[in-house]
């Protein structure tokens, strides 16, 4: 049986806590600010866990 391979495009956007949680960027940042509200803005900015519903899902592409 071949080793498990990470999948690149999930080894680019989650990272793992020290306490084993999976930590997410905000989507809907890039481009077309300029109707968003500011508040929002900031709030897209800062990282956030996974959901718990996603998480299996994630440490599967993840290799975990």
């Amino acid at each position: 049986m071949p080793k498990m391979k990470t999948k690149s495009s999930a080894k680019k956007r989650f990272k793992l806590t020290g306490t084993g949680k999976i930590k997410r960027k905000h989507a809907f940042k890039s481009h077309i600010l300029t109707k968003k509200a500011t508040d929002r803005k900031r709030r897209l900015t800062k990282s956030t866990l996974v959901d718990k519903a996603d998480v299996k899902a994630v440490k599967d592409m993840l290799c975990i």
